[in-house]
């Protein structure tokens, strides 16, 4: 089973004025390398005339980090925005801080404090989720045992994702992996063996955690 983890629900911005430097955090979930390239490109093109664009991003496929100064001192930009997302062990994410220079300067830890803060109010304004590892099931039943049946899946932690009234009804539904046997040993006990799930695939999806 994969590992459960921790990302940004959307792309979402905020900023900050430090001593007349204007911080500009933005950040965007992304699955690859290009997708964070992509989105670093789009900053750099919508700010040209920015002092910075400084960037970090951390993927899970390959555990791959990168960051960049982009022009600031060594170590003062991109790896304490990198640094935000390590310790808060945020994957999948991709974090752009725009500077606009206000002609004060801020000195090595000034820096530090200022890329910190627009990495930290860009990952708070993106949302952080829990990722969690489901299973992908579906079941089918009758009309009788609809509503029984569909509430105490939901009892059990389940998402529905969709419902199909045929000639019975097909409930679609994730649920973490974990809570499954529990579920399948409910629907044995509520229909005398009659449902069984069917198990069609594994996904992450955000859950609220235990």
């Amino acid at each position: 089973m994969s590992k459960d983890y921790k990302t940004v629900s959307r792309s979402a911005k905020d900023e900050f004025v430090e001593k007349r430097s204007r911080f500009i955090g933005y950040c965007k979930p992304v699955s690859s390398e290009q997708e964070a390239i992509d989105f670093i490109n789009e900053k750099r093109s919508e700010h040209w005339n920015a002092t910075h664009n400084v960037y970090a991003y951390s993927l899970r496929d390959g555990n791959i980090k990168r960051y960049s100064d982009d022009g600031e001192p060594s170590g003062t930009a991109g790896m304490p925005t990198l640094d935000v997302i390590t310790k808060n062990e945020i994957y999948d994410v991709c974090v752009v801080v725009t500077r606009y220079f206000g002609g004060v300067l801020l000195g090595t830890g000034g820096l530090v404090r200022a890329y910190s803060q627009g990495a930290k109010l860009a990952l708070e304004a993106g949302g952080i989720v829990l990722m969690q590892s489901c299973d992908i099931c579906s079941l089918k039943c009758s009309y009788n045992q609809y509503g029984k049946i569909s509430s105490q899946i939901i009892d059990m932690g389940a998402v529905v994702d969709d419902t199909i009234f045929e000639t019975d009804v097909i409930i679609k539904f994730h649920i973490k992996s974990q809570s499954l046997p529990s579920l399948n040993k409910m629907l044995a006990d509520l229909t005398c063996g009659e449902v069984q799930v069917a198990l069609d695939g594994n996904d992450f999806f955000p859950m609220v955690a235990d």
